[in-house]
């Protein structure tokens, strides 16, 4: 799939100075179609009512974590070929790791910059 700024993007946190942070750097990337979502139930709501290009998710989350939406996500047929960035603020080797089993695309640890965020959607759409 080849990346495209009308996309829509989901971005899934709990924390909404870091929706508005993520939204921030997104549009800096030229990215405006902005969806988000509080906490992975909702995010699946959203993602079956609409084709999202990427999802961004925060990993800590209650009830429903980044993690457990993941496992959602690529369990769901309909879903499950959705690009998957986890944002997590530990970069702890076992939850990468468990990430990485899970399917996700690509892994951004916190605090990040637009050219962070940059690099990791380009490597998510480089296949």
């Amino acid at each position: 799939m080849a990346l495209d700024a009308t996309m829509p993007i989901l971005v899934v946190d709990d924390y909404k100075t870091m929706i508005r942070i993520i939204r921030n750097l997104l549009k800096q990337l030229g990215f405006d179609d902005v969806d988000e979502a509080a906490d992975g139930s909702e995010a699946l709501t959203k993602m079956r009512a609409k084709k999202y290009g990427l999802v961004i998710s925060d990993w800590n989350m209650e009830p429903m974590t980044g993690y457990e939406l993941l496992k959602e996500v690529r369990g769901d047929t309909s879903l499950s070929k959705t690009p998957f960035i986890m944002v997590t603020a530990e970069s702890k080797t076992e939850n990468v790791i468990a990430a990485k089993k899970a399917g996700v695309d690509n892994y951004i640890v916190k605090p990040f910059n637009a050219q962070t965020l940059k690099s990791k959607i380009d490597a998510v759409f480089a296949e």
